[in-house]
């Protein structure tokens, strides 16, 4: 029988920070994605880590087996392994039925192991991290990695992940591109970082649809408002939809390695296209 950490990562494709410190705000975070994290790290400022994790532990109910939020659609982002809160998180959370991890600025494969009994997103947020992306995905209990471009560029003693123009900077490219291939080269899920311009959600949207046609299956939101827009990009078109099940089927008539439909020659990187696209609309 499968352990949890054997299990795919289908959260998503928007899944929300939420504070851990503002339980308020929990529930419609979750009603508002399709997963919610709660953030016990940067969100978070060290006078109020204390009060966040009793925040957690607080909505739980008094025989603590009634959570306001569904563990299958919650995540805790907790802080770095070897800091002083980790230890205190870890704690909070062994009373807890969340048993998804999200741990900050991951660096090594020995830092995954310090989560044994968790499902674990590793956010890879420093030259270490990224560096090191191929063997924290290999570890059993890591279900994704996600990549984040702003601690990186100040663990580089760099100024801003953007050009002028919005894009990327050439470092914080090669990055996500790094944290997305060790991801999925180990049959783990990748997680896009989070676009800061709240109000810019063109930007956003553009940058979500380059996700979903990259190969990430998810992408971190930081405000409600964001949610539509990546929801959107990850949602395929109904016609695409229906060529993809007609393209499908036909090769299931054709019963070979390659075939003509529609007068184009299908091999199998683009029936690998269309069980995507059939993932993504389900």
């Amino acid at each position: 029988m499968p352990t949890p950490a054997d299990l795919p990562f289908t959260m998503g494709p928007a899944l929300l920070f939420c504070p851990a410190d503002r339980p308020e705000r929990y529930s419609k975070a979750a009603d508002r994605s399709d997963a919610v994290i709660l953030d016990l790290e940067d969100a978070v400022a060290p006078a109020d880590k204390q009060r966040a994790r009793g925040a957690i532990l607080a909505q739980l109910g008094a025989a603590g087996n009634t959570p306001e939020l569904e563990p299958g659609r919650t995540i805790v982002r907790v802080n770095p392994v070897g800091s002083a809160e980790f230890g205190k998180d870890l704690h909070s959370l062994a009373h807890t039925p969340y048993r998804t991890v999200m741990v900050a600025k991951a660096e090594s494969a020995e830092d995954m192991r310090a989560l044994d009994g968790y499902r674990v997103i590793a956010l890879c947020e420093t030259a270490a991290g990224v560096l090191n992306a191929a063997a924290i995905a290999a570890e059993p209990n890591v279900v994704a990695l996600m990549w984040g471009a702003e601690d990186l560029l100040a663990s580089l003693g760099g100024l801003s992940s953007r050009n002028d123009d919005g894009g990327y900077r050439a470092v914080a490219l090669h990055a996500r591109s790094a944290v997305l291939l060790a991801a999925k080269a180990a049959g783990k899920e990748a997680i896009d970082a989070v676009y800061v311009n709240i109000p810019d959600l063109d930007g956003l949207a553009v940058e979500s649809r380059d996700a979903v046609a990259s190969g990430f299956g998810a992408k971190a939101c930081i405000h409600p408002s964001q949610v539509a827009a990546v929801r959107e990009a990850y949602a395929p078109a109904p016609e695409a939809v229906e060529e993809a099940r007609e393209l499908l089927d036909a090769a299931s008539a054709a019963g070979s390695g390659v075939f003509q439909f529609k007068g184009k020659m299908i091999d199998g990187p683009i029936l690998k296209h269309a069980e995507s696209v059939l993932r993504r609309a389900r």
